[in-house]
């Protein structure tokens, strides 16, 4: 997914790397997700534990480098205008996926996954980034609201469930039933994820910098940490790749 951090040359390559393995991880899930879509295996992603959990760590992964890429871009003072160019292109390729998961999946179009969430949570992280240590209390008290609200929504304030469960506001997190939707990433309770990415930034950045400036000796690594670089583009492509060549496949075997 986005990174935050400006200029190549002087980029941490420990942190493109991890991210890199988040996109490993990813194109895998996704590849299952894709043979199932087709037919070719038959997997419950919506329900097993094996998947639903691997998409939760990925997920998590990803938040916690676009965190810890915040708390970089803020050290490093990068522009706002530099970041505002990055904010745009995300909330372009948002858009993108909705249009595009509305002509696979008509009945449960994408509107507010991972891009949109992320969009929306990088705004966010830019204005209470000043928060410092208080950031991992933001964080945890992020990942626990959904499941109050969830109580109080089915009891004391059930008169507004519906209007939290409504897709004007169900991209807070704050819901009694998870809409249908192919990918969904909500404020709550990821925005604590990302809280902690970016704590976890600027504490290694504070205490720690020699960890994340430490060179790639490998060459798997270095190969990782290119990939890296290119999350956001990476992420746009790797599923209609990954489709076209399994549509390819199926009429080949056809013939």
């Amino acid at each position: 997914m986005p990174s935050d951090e400006s200029n190549p040359s002087s980029r941490y390559a420990a942190l493109d790397a991890l991210r890199a393995l988040a996109l490993v991880w990813m194109t895998l899930y996704h590849f299952g997700f894709d043979l199932n879509h087709f037919g070719y295996w038959h997997q419950d992603f919506y329900r097993d534990p094996l998947w639903t959990v691997q998409r939760t760590l990925i997920l998590s992964l990803f938040l916690l480098c676009a965190g810890m890429g915040q708390a970089i871009a803020e050290a490093r003072s990068v522009p706002w205008r530099r970041l505002g160019r990055r904010w745009g292109q995300i909330a372009a390729c948002a858009l993108l996926v909705t249009a595009g998961s509305l002509v696979m999946f008509p009945r449960s179009f994408i509107y507010f996954g991972v891009l949109h969430g992320m969009a929306l949570m990088w705004l966010l992280a830019r204005v209470t980034r000043g928060l410092g240590n208080w950031l991992w209390l933001a964080g945890g008290l992020a990942l626990l609201l959904p499941s109050a609200a969830s109580w109080l929504l089915s009891g004391p304030l059930a008169f507004a469930a519906d209007a939290f469960d409504s897709r004007w506001l169900n991209w807070l997190g704050l819901i009694t039933r998870k809409p249908v939707t192919e990918d969904y990433v909500p404020l709550f309770p990821w925005m604590g994820v990302f809280w902690w990415g970016v704590a976890s930034g600027q504490w290694l950045l504070r205490h720690h910098p020699a960890w994340l400036a430490r060179p790639l000796a490998s060459g798997g690594g270095r190969a990782l940490a290119s990939l890296g670089r290119h999350s956001l583009l990476y992420y746009m492509l790797h599923q209609p790749v990954m489709i076209a060549a399994l549509v390819m496949a199926g009429w080949v075997a056809r013939a």
